[in-house]
């Protein structure tokens, strides 16, 4: 799949500029020189979203970690509402140290917010150096907190981080190998003496699978021993038996990939020595194969239950259903999602893993991301629709939030500006008023 830079910069909303009608010319005057420079609603859009990033950034060097957890949150709400190219550009080495600080050192929160900024960083910034750098000194940060085998939401947010850079600045099927690797040993760790496993929670296990299944999306070759993927098959085909349904869904529609990339003989160790490692290796594919679809055969159909919840069934049902299709007859589901006027279609599982976990980790900036992160139009082959409004006509519900609510920090920031005109003003006002009393 093509991947480039994406270099535009778009705005999406403007700052409110209204006063009351007691500020005095001299305040006036300073305000109106304030906003000249400012340029354009949209220019002065990009700068204030910048002002926030910068505050936030210098908030990370606080020693308070609830200020800190504040700050990232606040950039994560920025980086979801535009795209800081600008901000990047300049800033994007400091605010990917000091979120590998709060990784390192951080509180659990702080640790599962500031491993969503890495991943936001790398997404943003697009295929290229940057995104590369950020892999290169990510990876040990956080495959070492992902050993630290605490909250479940963390592992989740470091599992979604490392695979959002890896697929971004992953330029060699090695490195986004290793991010694999790294993932599986979080429910298979290499254990040392007189060390106990601990069993992973069910949210855990689907967190590994999900993120291990949309890195394998970009991957066209193996490097690594067959044995090692055909202990992954395996696993997986355990996992269909589980409780758990999420658990169920993400391993068969990892299965689902390994089939559809044609890789089962690598995954499942393939041989090109004698006749009857061959003899006996066709052998064994044959049976993982029967095994996997009768159990898929199984969930496609399973009956409900009282304590059932009937929306998690329907979807159970639904899914294996499409893999039942695919792993019987090759066709794979097809979907289409509108988009700004726009469609976004899938036509495989690879671009379906794909579409939803990104969809899953940008949350309420996909949209903005979709209609404007070339790197995402290049993913999915997505062009999307020219807008007839101006640049400074839009406004997300977001910006609304971050720009024009009252307790928004630009509010606030605006308000103490304008105050402090006001009482700058007051103060000429007064000199000028005993100066006229002297003169009389």
């Amino acid at each position: 799949m093509g991947r480039q830079r994406n270099s535009q910069r778009k705005n999406a909303a403007m700052l409110d500029s209204d006063d009351t009608d007691s500020v005095c010319s001299s305040s006036s005057t300073v305000r109106s020189d304030f906003v000249g420079m400012m340029g354009s609603p949209a220019e002065e859009l990009q700068l204030d979203k910048e002002s926030v990033l910068d505050r936030s950034l210098d908030a990370l060097y606080e020693k308070r970690g609830s200020t800190r957890e504040k700050a990232l949150e606040d950039i994560i709400e920025a980086f979801n509402s535009s795209l800081p190219h600008e901000f990047i550009e300049k800033k994007y080495a400091t605010l990917l140290h000091q979120c590998l600080n709060s990784v390192k050192k951080g509180s659990s929160k702080e640790i599962a917010l500031a491993s969503h900024v890495i991943g936001l960083l790398a997404l943003t910034a697009g295929l290229g150096e940057k995104a590369a750098e950020i892999l290169e000194d990510s990876v040990t940060p956080i495959s070492e907190a992902l050993r630290s085998r605490s909250e479940a939401k963390k592992l989740e947010s470091l599992l979604e981080g490392l695979a959002m850079i890896a697929f971004v600045g992953g330029n060699e099927p090695e490195e986004t190998e290793k991010c694999m690797q790294l993932m599986w040993q979080v429910v298979h760790p290499k254990l040392g003496p007189n060390v106990v496993a601990i069993k992973p929670s069910p949210a855990i296990i689907t967190a590994v699978v999900s993120a291990w299944s949309f890195l394998l999306t970009t991957m066209e070759g193996w490097t690594l021993d067959p044995k090692l993927w055909q202990e992954s098959v395996s696993y997986l085909s355990t996992l269909l038996d589980k409780d758990d349904r999420s658990v169920r869904i993400a391993a068969g529609e990892a299965l689902a990939l390994i089939y559809e990339k044609g890789n089962l003989e690598k995954f499942c160790g393939g041989s090109k020595g004698d006749n009857d490692s061959s003899i006996k290796d066709a052998a064994h594919i044959h049976s993982v194969r029967t095994k996997i679809l009768n159990q898929v055969r199984n969930l496609s159909a399973e009956a409900g239950g009282k304590a059932i919840a009937k929306k998690d069934l329907n979807n159970q049902r639904n899914t294996f259903k499409d893999i039942l299709e695919f792993l019987e007859d090759g066709y794979a589901p097809e979907t289409s999602i509108k988009i700004g006027g726009g469609s976004l279609a899938t036509l495989t599982w690879s671009q379906l893993i794909q579409l939803n976990y990104m969809k899953r980790f940008l949350g309420g900036g996909f949209v903005k991301h979709m209609q404007e992160n070339e790197f995402l139009h290049e993913v999915f082959n997505f062009t999307p629709k020219k807008k007839s409004l101006s640049k400074e006509d839009r406004v997300s519900g977001i910006d609304k939030r971050m720009y024009r609510s009252p307790n928004s920090i630009l509010s606030k920031a605006r308000t103490q500006f304008m105050s402090k005109q006001r009482m700058m003003s007051r103060d000429r006002n007064a000199g000028h008023y005993a100066s006229e009393l002297g003169d009389e």
